[in-house]
């Protein structure tokens, strides 16, 4: 028993709760960062496309594993968790900003990125591709030690949340994956929690410089967590009961209406 509360915490079910919650974020990023190495390699030949998403599916791996290593010492540079909450807000608005802009991008303009810009010239298109998408690579693992960051500051359980981002890239997030082509909604609650947990982490500022006001206080409370931990669960459980029982809101959509899914699901098969 000592060894649980040693992984968990005093309370065993909130412990639980949080990994509940991790689970489902991990998934959803490794969702995310599948269907954006999908969008990279689009203006590849074909015979291409195959070996850049192997070699973006390794790095992928490889940063997750590192991130896994190094998630002790992110933790404690007390400015990455406010700069990680503005990531995953920057995230969410991207989200709702392309949902609302009654366009479907099939490619990621490459050209914006000045990382492929510098290296076209001298690594060609293929090679050049394939670094850019290393770096977005490392960007969604670092997302990934910030997702668990955002629920605990439990380090037993931020190793275990790290190591579900490694699990969800080839195993979980294909189930994920067949959920939302099911109940396509949940793409948009997931943005909506990551939202949620970037407002989380932003907040530490509060509670960095302003550590004795009540709302610092109330924002670092166990009540707070658990507040989070329970609404992130209910926001995807709820509307899949609602839908299953009303078909509200609505579980499926046509296949043109889920690009994420499908992309996701194009490079986890390939895995």
């Amino acid at each position: 028993m000592d060894f649980l509360h040693t992984i968990f915490g005093n309370d065993i079910n909130a412990g639980l709760l949080i990994i509940l919650n991790l689970i489902v974020i991990e998934s959803l990023l490794s969702v995310d960062n599948a269907a954006v190495l999908a969008t990279m390699v689009m203006d590849l030949p074909k015979d291409q496309r195959k070996k850049a998403l192997k070699y973006g599916i390794i790095g992928a791996y490889v940063f997750r594993g590192i991130c896994l290593f190094l998630a002790a010492w992110l933790v404690k540079i007390w400015w990455l968790k406010p700069l990680g909450g503005f990531y995953l807000l920057y995230l969410a608005f991207d989200y709702f900003k392309s949902k609302n802009a009654d366009k479907e991008e099939e490619e990621v303009d490459k050209n914006k990125s000045w990382i492929y810009r510098t290296t076209v010239g001298a690594m060609g298109t293929f090679w050049a591709t394939v670094a850019l998408v290393e770096v977005m690579d490392l960007a969604f693992s670092i997302d990934n030690v910030f997702a668990a960051v955002a629920f605990t500051d439990n380090i037993y359980l931020i190793y275990i949340g790290v190591f579900i981002g490694i699990l969800a890239m080839r195993f979980v997030a294909q189930a994920f994956v067949n959920l939302m082509e099911k109940f396509s909604f949940l793409e948009t609650i997931a943005f909506i929690v990551i939202g949620v947990l970037g407002l989380k982490l932003s907040a530490s500022l509060i509670t960095h410089f302003y550590a004795e006001s009540s709302v610092a206080k109330v924002l670092d409370s166990e009540a707070t967590d658990l507040f989070i931990s329970i609404f992130t669960v209910a926001i995807f459980v709820i509307p899949v009961i609602t839908s299953l029982l009303f078909n509200f809101p609505r579980k499926s959509v046509s296949a043109a209406e889920t690009p994420v899914s499908h992309l996701a699901e194009d490079v986890l098969d390939k895995s």
